[in-house]
């Protein structure tokens, strides 16, 4: 992998990762026209296009550290309402932490293509038009989010281990759907995602590592992991800030036409033969 690749790819998963319209769709759609998706390293890609993850983690512990900081107080019996919150993000998380190792292995043979991302790219796009007609200012404060509701977004959440669908577009639309504010949908997601994906990254690394397929820092080089890694912080603390407040002005409907767009664009260029999406 050359050191433009590690940034493109890199740039994509930080601007991404926390809208909602997939970054592991949009991460495989990107290695594929980059023709990166060859037989043998989609194992050490698919790994890598993890593994950066970890870069938009560090976004979100940075961007929300106060409300870090306030679950950190409340574990130690200091704040009330940061144990309630870590509380919450916890139940959220077990769904997809009991489901996802059992299906990793058939997820990543079977999804990991172009076709089945763009049909949840699509699929997701017009429930997101469906959303959308909702007014995003309506709804309760994050506050108001009870135990409940919170294990109803984390079940959710496990419909997004499909690529394309989008771990952020279920967890804020299913949010919104539950009765959040957009904006309140969309920090509870930012904050589910930090053991969400940290999980994931860390569980893809330590696989790939043990042997499970070609180890990505020999197929790919440190330096462009190092790269992606970095890049993907970076664009994706500018694209947190950014999202917060173009819902609280227009909601999840221009998402929703994005994707249904992308996915007519993508697949009219793969069928007249002008682009080639697998590889």
């Amino acid at each position: 992998m050359q050191a433009w690749h590690a940034v493109v790819l890199g740039l994509v998963e930080g601007i991404t990762e926390y809208l909602p319209i997939s970054s592991t769709g949009h991460l495989i759609l990107t290695s594929a026209l980059l023709g990166l998706d060859k037989p043998e390293r989609r194992d050490a890609l698919a790994a890598f296009e993890i593994v950066i993850q970890g870069g938009a983690i560090l976004a979100v512990l940075g961007l929300y550290r106060a409300r870090v900081a306030a679950m950190i107080r409340g574990l130690l019996g200091r704040d009330p309402a940061g144990l309630r919150l870590l509380l919450q993000l916890i139940v959220a998380f077990l769904p997809a932490a009991i489901v996802g190792p059992f299906l990793d292995d058939a997820i990543e043979a079977h999804l990991f293509h172009a076709a089945p991302v763009l049909a949840a790219l699509f699929l997701g796009g017009v429930w997101m038009l469906w959303l959308g007609r909702r007014d995003p200012a309506a709804g309760d404060a994050l506050e108001s989010l009870t135990l409940r509701t919170a294990l109803a977004i984390g079940l959710l959440q496990c419909v997004a281990m499909w690529p394309g669908t989008s771990r952020s577009m279920m967890t804020i639309a299913g949010g919104v759907l539950l009765g959040l504010r957009a904006q309140e949908a969309a920090e509870f997601s930012f904050l589910l995602g930090l053991p969400t994906l940290g999980a994931a990254c860390a569980f893809k690394l330590v696989k790939n590592l043990a042997g499970a397929g070609p180890n990505l820092f020999d197929q790919l080089g440190p330096a462009p992991v190092a790269l992606g890694f970095a890049v993907a912080a970076i664009s994706a603390a500018l694209a947190v800030r950014w999202l917060v407040a173009f819902l609280g002005r227009h909601g999840l409907a221009p998402f929703g036409w994005y994707r249904i767009a992308l996915t007519a664009l993508l697949g009219g260029l793969a069928w007249g033969g002008w682009i080639q999406l697998g590889g």
